[in-house]
């Protein structure tokens, strides 16, 4: 008996100390698959939700890196036939208005097809509520899309997303509209970037790419605010390369958002393959702020071994954005697998 009350006190003693590394550290990847991952904050939780091809999930938790343990719900499922019910892809979830919307990319099971789709929650609480189509969101030209997302600047609304110029899947752009509500763009699209970097063409060089058959990519659009710095992060090279990496586009000062020229993009990319850490093609990413709201925190997808492509390998991981004296982002290396890292501060 005496054996059994030394034993107790040591797992209580144990169990604890887990539960403080837990909440304290943590290593990716976050969860062993998901796609496109995306989080946002909203009344001290946070709502993450990543590609599932056909469904749509949510998870829900006060602790962002701790996704395998968050309670979770599938909000909304693909119908069996129609213009939305195939390839559901990067899905969003944002809280405007006082409404719960989520933004994703869907088509009738024809590539061609892919437009953006809006979802609407008629409840405050989005875990609980019903989500139902609330619109197509689509240019006048009705062009193909993918990859949506909210960008707020100066007290207007914008939604970014990834696009063909044509009809026809040559490369892919990304754009920029005004928005007349959460559910409906206002006027013409603005093309923003094009793939036409050397660091953006899955590693050819200028003329071999111009004498190519490849599809060269910007995707993926996400806002980025620091101070008076405006930045749009993106995903550029194939996805099925290892290549696939995030570049950045940053506004100049008192430029135009819906102005092409007033963008700057990087010479080079910002956050690429690791081989040592054996991290590969990291990219579609989104951000998060830490609970007390003092750190800035990307997260975004990666396979685990080379030439796995753009399938469901890909695992969501997080790490910490430092901001250097020029006022641009510092995405840092990709973090190994296990590497032990100090959570987001105010991680409850």
């Amino acid at each position: 008996m005496k054996s059994v009350l030394f034993v107790l006190p040591l797992l209580l003693l144990a169990n604890t100390i887990s539960s403080q590394n837990k909440t304290e550290t943590f290593s990716n990847p976050l969860l062993e698959m998901g796609p496109d991952p995306w989080m946002t904050f909203h009344d001290g939780f946070y709502f993450y939700t990543h590609t599932l091809q056909n469904k749509i999930e949510i998870r829900k938790t006060e602790n962002p890196v701790d996704l395998r343990n968050a309670p979770r719900k599938v909000v909304w499922t693909a119908p069996k036939e129609g213009m939305n019910s195939a390839e559901i892809w990067a899905p969003e979830i944002h809280y405007l208005d006082s409404t719960w919307y989520i933004y994703f990319a869907a088509d009738d099971g024809k590539n061609e097809n892919h437009r953006m789709w809006v979802l609407a929650c008629d409840s405050q609480n989005p875990m609980t509520g019903q989500w139902t189509v609330k619109s197509k969101l689509t240019d006048p030209g009705d062009h193909w899309a993918i990859d949506g997302s909210i960008l707020e600047h100066d007290g207007e609304r914008y939604f970014i997303w990834s696009g063909w110029e044509t009809h026809t899947n040559i490369k892919q752009d990304i754009y920029i509209s005004e928005m007349e509500n959460p559910w409906t763009l206002r006027g013409e699209r603005v093309l923003l970037s094009s793939p036409t970097a050397a660091w953006e063409l899955n590693g050819l060089s200028l003329d071999s790419a111009a004498k190519s058959n490849d599809i060269f990519v910007n995707e993926g659009p996400q806002m980025l605010e620091n101070k008076d710095n405006l930045f749009i992060i993106f995903s550029a090279n194939g996805c099925w390369t290892d290549l696939y990496s995030l570049g950045v586009l940053r506004l100049k000062e008192g430029g135009n958002v819906m102005r092409k020229d007033d963008w700057i993009k990087s010479d080079s990319a910002f956050f690429k393959t690791s081989e040592k850490n054996q991290v590969f093609a990291p990219g579609h990413n989104s951000f998060f702020k830490s609970s007390d709201g003092t750190e800035d925190w990307i997260l975004y997808h990666a396979n685990p071994k080379p030439n796995q492509g753009c399938g469901l390998y890909r695992s969501p991981r997080a790490q910490k954005v430092e901001w250097l004296e020029n006022g641009y982002p510092h995405f840092g290396e990709s973090q190994a697998t296990g590497q032990i890292t100090e959570s987001p501060s105010g991680t409850k």
